[in-house]
Parts: C-alpha cells; structure tokens; sequence
C-alpha cells in the first residue's frame, strides 16, 4: 500500500552516512555492539558554510537541559539503532531517511516530552519501513515504545479495496492506540508536522491530498488536545498547499490594508494597553499580532463573509499572574475602549471542551477597526499553547486547577472507545470522529449545575448522549428551563436541560434526520442495526419454518451435518446468521428450505412445469405489523389489515408488503421466488399509513372540521396537502394511520357526511 504521508522512503542502495555527514554525526555502528553507556558526545564536526542541518549532537545537547544522562543514553541508542534499521533509504528530497526521525523527535523534546516518547519518535517508521519488528523493538527497548511505535505505524500488512478505506484503517488503529496512551498521538502530530515542513519534494497531486488530511484530520486533533502551536502552523501548511491561489488573495488583501498604517495601529494598542496597566499599578505582558491566514479563511467561509466585512482580524494578549486580575484586565480594556455587544465570551467560568481557559472580548479600536483581546493567565497560556503535553512539560509544576486538559482528554477517549464499538467499519467510524472534532460552542446545564459544551445546532437527544449512551437511549421527552420541549429542540447557551427517560424506550430512526454530534449518531445506528438484526433473525427464523413445514421437516430437527456443511459452504458463522440472512432479504427461505431438507435440486434451476405446486403452501406468513424494521409496507399502495396482500424479497431491507392489486408488483410475475405469499395475523397490532382524498366545496374552516372527525374516530394524520382545482372545488389529500380496513371505512363515512364533502376515495399511487 503506498505510503500516505511526505516520508515515503526510496530504497536504492545508498553508501552508508560517514562520520560527521549531514545529520550523522556519529558513526552507525552496528546496533548490537552498542550499549546505552558507552555514549560520550561526539565532537561535532565544522558544517559548510550555509548548512544548518540538525544533528544528533545537537539534540542531544538539548536533551541536557532537562533528561538526566541515562537517557540521554538511551536516546543516542534509539538514534544508532533507527540509522541502522533506515541504511539507503532516502526521503523524496534526496536526504538520509535518518534525518526524518531526529526532526520528529527534536519537536516532541522541544514539548518536554519524556525519553520513552522520544525513542518512539526516532524509530516511529522502523516497523513500516524496514524490517525491524515489534518484538524485536520491545526487546532491544521495552514494551512500551514497542506499543508507541506500533500504534503509530499504518498497517500494510492487509490488502483494502481504496485508498480511503486504507487511509481509515490506519487512522483509525492511531486512534484506538492513542486511547492506550495519549503519546501515540504526539508522535503522530509531530511526524505530520514535519512532513508538512518538507511536502514540497512531493508531487503536486500528494502535496494536495496529504493537505486535505491535515486540515480534516490532523490540525483538528491538535485543536482537541489544545496544543494551539501545533494546531496554527498544520493549518498554514496546510492551506499554503491545498488552496495556494486563496492563500495568495488573503495574504494581497491584508497588505492592501496599509501595512505601515497596520503596524502603527497595533503598536498604538500595545502602548495604551501597557499603560493602562501601569496606572493600575498591574504587572502583565501585552502582545499583538494579525490572524493567522488560514483562521482568517475559515471565518470568512463559515460565515460567508468577505474579507472587507471581516472586523476582528488584529488580536492582542494580555497575560497576568492570577485570575482576578484577569477580570479587572477587563474592566480596564473596556473602558479604554467601545466593547462590541455579544462578543464577549468567558471561557475562564467555562472552559472549553480541549481544557482552553481566556477571556475574550471584541472592542472598537483606533480608527474604527475591531480587534479582539485575549486575558489569561501565565498557566491558562501554557496551557492553551501545549493542551495535552502539558501534562508531560509542566507535571512537576502547578497546573490550573479549573481545567485539567489530561482528564478532558481522557474522556474525549472514552468517547472514541463508545464511537469504535458501535461503528460500522474504519471508514464509518472516522467519518464519526470527523464530526466529533470540531470543538463545542454552545454550554447547557444539567439540572444539578454541571455543564455540558456540545456543538453549535446540537438537540435535545445530542444532550442526552452527551451526558450517557443509556440516557440516550431511553429518553423519550425533555424539560428545557422547566418548560416540556420536543426532543428534536436545537439548544442555546445557557440553557438548564432535564432528560425525561423510560425503561422500554428506544432509539428513534428519526433522531437521524436532527441529531449533530457523533457521539448520538454513532449510538442511535449501532442501537437501530443491533435491533435491525435480532429482528431480522426471528423473522427469518419464521421464514425457514414456513417453507420447511411442507417438507415435513422444521429447524430444530434438521440433520446437524448437512446444515453444518451448508453453513460452510456459504461462509455463514452461525445458524443465527442465516436467519440474519433470509430475514434481510439477502437469502430467499424456499431455496434454502430444500437443500436443508435433503431435496435435489434448486428452485432457480428446476423447470417452472416439475415444479408444480411447490410454491405454493397453505403455512403462510402471518403479518402482525410489529415485526420491525425488516418487514415494509409499500408506499405505492400502502396495505392495512383486511386489504389481500403479497409480499416481495428485498435485499438488505427485508420484505415489502404490497396491495394484491398493486401494479407495481407486475414486473415479477415471472419471478416467483421473489414473491412471498403472506396474509394478515388473526389480530395484527399497531397503526399503518394510508391515504384518502377529500374533494370539497371551498369554504372557511372545512380543513378544521374533516381533521377533527378524523380525530374524533381515533385516527391520526401525519401529513395533509390541499389541490386547488377550480376555484370553487379543492382536494385535499391526508395520510393518516388506521388499524384496519373495518377502521377506515368508518372514518371515510364519517367524513362523507360533512356537507361541503363532495366525495371521498382510498389513494392507490401504484
């Protein structure tokens, strides 16, 4: 499988790295005569003039800063081991494979990451790119980088039917490691920041196509783990690569602003801001700065805005040491300048889903322009820059005690642990987790108090997944500030919300067509295909019986080895499974009856004359209307009890019930192993759709008056539309639900006796 990222390695012989060649320092020994301490620092070499290549004296150099020697040691080691494992191999840009590795790794120790995570990232590609494999790595490292490594590496080992469902799988055995542990992602982050840093080797199609995953994938996780850094410059690349053109007019239209008059204007709001904040007597640092180009994109394309109706594209920081002087910062900004109604936002009280804590707030600056100023503290900045690996970088010290982006990371991986079971397959569940990483921006509470962020146009049932998959699953109505709400209700910030659930409801279909977040999408269709399937396997169940019964024969007493060998033969796992299978529609219950039964010959391949009668029994299927999701009523005629009927085989929904007189089933006649001979159950259950239509004189209120006869006779109509016809008559045509033709016929009486009723007939659309 071709590699999806910038590292892809020629493998040409390649004459092996001299002592002090760029990038290899030190000697690649073999591996196994080195031990960890025999390192000592190598004498580094004079570089050419122009070459600022990083070497791994240079790294090691900077381990020192915070690694104790040992390992240090063992970093060097994983570095000799990775030039031995990549010897001849070649980046697109004609570089030492090696150097792709140490550049991995220098960004990961720039995070302060731990020495088991740097060993990772210099050897993350050897179980992909050579043949180095996991037990030998757990051997010659330990166990952890072995698993660190492996949950980086892609998996090439399998054979897929796309790209994109190769590009998922990968992702998704990534993600599933990162669930193990958190610095599978890091590893991750950095190599495709690095790549991203060096993609201009690559062709323009893989420069284009590496982009799209870094925008859609890779820069949203880092948003999620708050590593902002990180986050910013994946996303410049990115648009740098995939929509240069665009890059190219943004860039033209923020230096048509004047970009003198830009600087002088952002200089003018730093000294006044600093001074405000010396008069108070407040110690705190002033930054500004413009946009970066690609949030400046993103906001014009959300929005639909062009760049000219853009306000807030300058931004400043004020940072200080605690949080109550963060609101007085506030109070000052706001009477230095005009605040901006609705643009506030205070994400200290309520911090984001990734742990990110600031105030915000949108003011008019000099000479009209908007800006924008962030107020933070010193720890709210670490951790809005590092997310996640501040956890690593910052673990001996103090960490804000409001949001811990360790444990919000935490649970954002329960929820993809939750997303994982109940997907389909990779390409679902990244589908999924593409939803899910665009962070929140409305906060609902509990009625205890706790919040909840949840993505903006979130609904009731969004809510109740948020809060538990079982509350999801059972809620059947809601209180919105004490006050009942349709479950489909998009919520707002602010808002107090009360889950009203019951211990036999269930997940409606329905909740599809409104819910937004992955969490309830991927939990309401794993509920729906669980139940799709039980109900599929004791129709099919019913099916087989039905046809065997005429054989004399049922499925309890069939001969063990033939349906053994027939299962084999049909690579079905389980008896449960076929019924699975002739319940869906996929299997037809008449051929296979014959061949359980020990009878020569298919019905596909038998002559319609030998065949006689054998289609035809008198052990019909009984149609009770709460067999689920596998049996359908057809739209065309829409049949209710009481009406003669047939039935129709369809793959993958199960069988569809058709009207005896439905014309659209003439197509079949002469597919009779398509057909199904039903017939309705002595006391079917539920409510089925029909449609009737009323043509009336036009009068006031007449569409009132037919509804509420309609009602009064226990009927509910779920859907009415009125054809003008003449201007003195007018049809209207309701779909309402009965529960038989007996049923029917009395509402139809009823409303033929409402005087500007001129006539009334059943709709039949086949």
């Amino acid at each position: 499988m071709p590699r999806t990222d910038e590292a892809t390695a020629d493998r040409r012989p390649a004459a092996r790295p001299e002592s002090g060649a760029a990038g290899s320092d030190a000697p690649a020994q073999k591996v196994q005569a080195l031990k960890p301490s025999d390192w000592t620092p190598p004498v580094e070499p004079l570089s050419p003039a122009g070459d600022t290549r990083y070497l791994i004296s240079d790294f090691c150099a900077y381990l020192e800063s915070y690694l104790p020697p040992e390992q240090i040691s063992e970093c060097y080691h994983a570095y000799l081991f990775g030039a031995e494992a990549h010897e001849g191999q070649k980046r697109k840009s004609g570089e030492p494979y090696i150097y792709h590795p140490l550049a991995v790794a220098r960004i990961l120790a720039e995070m302060r990451m731990d020495y088991q995570c740097l060993i990772a990232a210099l050897l993350h590609d050897v179980i992909e790119d050579t043949p180095v494999d996991k037990a030998q790595l757990a051997e010659t490292f330990s166990e952890e980088v072995a698993e660190l490594v492996d949950g980086v590496s892609k998996l090439t080992k399998l054979d897929f039917k796309s790209r994109a469902e190769a590009q998922a799988a990968s992702l998704q055995k990534m993600l599933l490691a990162m669930t193990r542990d958190i610095r599978v992602i890091l590893i991750k982050l950095a190599d495709r920041l690095h790549n991203m840093r060096t993609l201009d080797s690559m062709s323009p199609e893989a420069c284009r196509r590496i982009s799209r995953e870094t925008l859609d994938i890779f820069a949203p996780i880092a948003n999620r783990l708050g590593i902002n850094w990180i986050r910013i410059e994946l996303e410049d690349l990115g648009f740098a690569h995939y929509w240069p053109w665009r890059r190219r007019v943004i860039q033209r239209a923020l230096q048509g602003r004047g970009g003198g008059a830009r600087v002088e204007m952002i200089g003018l709001v730093e000294t006044a801001l600093r001074h405000a904040l010396q008069q108070e007597d407040i110690e705190g640092r002033v930054e500004g700065r413009q946009k970066h180009l690609y949030g400046i994109y993103r906001k014009m394309r959300d929005k639909s805005r062009g760049f000219s109706e853009l306000a807030d594209v300058f931004a400043f920081r004020v940072t200080v040491d605690r949080v109550d002087t963060c609101y007085r910062v506030l109070g000052l900004v706001h009477n230095l300048y005009k605040p901006v109604p609705g643009r506030f936002k205070d994400y200290i009280a309520i911090p984001k889903a990734n742990g990110y804590q600031s105030l915000h707030t949108a003011l008019i600056g000099p000479q009209g322009i908007q800006i924008e100023i962030q107020i933070r503290t010193e720890d709210m900045q670490r951790l809005a820059e590092s997310g996640i690996a501040a956890h690593w970088m910052y673990k001996n010290g103090v960490q804000s005690s409001t949001a811990n982006p360790a444990a919000l990371a935490a649970d954002w991986l329960q929820n993809l642990l939750e997303m994982q079971r109940d997907a389909g397959n990779s390409v679902e569940f990244l589908e999924h987790v593409k939803v899910d990483l665009f962070p929140g921006e409305v906060y609902v509470f509990t009625p205890k108090g706790r919040i909840h962020s949840l993505k903006r146009g979130a609904t009731v049932v969004d809510f109740a997944y948020a809060i538990h998959s079982d509350v999801g699953n059972t809620c059947v109505a809601a209180r919105i500030d004490r006050r009942m709400a349709p479950l489909s209700t998009p919520l707002r910030n602010g808002q107090t919300v009360e889950i009203i659930t019951a211990p036999g409801a269930r997940p409606n279909p329905g909740w599809l067509n409104f819910v937004v977040t992955a969490k309830a999408r991927v939990n309401i269709r794993g509920h729906l295909k669980n139940i799709k399937q039980r109900e599929a396997q004791a129709l099919g169940r019913r099916l087989l019986n039905a046809e065997l019964t005429p054989l004399g024969a049922e499925v309890e007493t069939l001969e063990p080895l033939r349906l053994a060998a027939y299962l084999e033969e049909t690579g079905l796992g389980s008896l449960e499974d076929l019924f699975g299978e002739i319940g869906l529609g996929n299997r037809l219950a008449p051929l296979i009856a014959r061949r359980l039964a020990g009878i020569e010959g298919e019905e596909s391949d038998a002559p319609a004359a030998e065949r006689g009668d054998r289609d035809v029994h008198p052990h019909r299927l009984a149609i009770r209307g709460t067999e689920g999701m596998v049996v359908n009523f057809a739209g065309c005629c829409r049949p209710i009890p009481g009406d003669a009927i047939t039935a129709v085989f369809s793959p993958g929904r199960g069988i569809v019930v058709h009207r005896a007189e439905c014309r659209n089933l003439g197509g079949l006649e002469g597919k009779r192993d398509k057909r199904l001979d039903v017939e309705w159950s002595r006391e079917p259950e539920g409510e089925f759709a029909t449609e009737i239509r009323v043509e009336v004189s036009n009068r006031r209120g007449v569409l009132a008056v037919i509804a509420g006869a309609i009602a009064e006779l226990g009927s509910n109509i779920e859907n009415v539309q009125t054809i003008e016809k003449d201007g003195v008559m007018t049809d209207l045509e309701f779909r309402i639900l009965v529960k038989s033709r007996h049923h029917l016929a009395r509402i139809m009486r009823r409303v033929r006796l409402i005087p500007p009723v001129d006539r009334i007939t059943r709709i039949t659309r086949s």
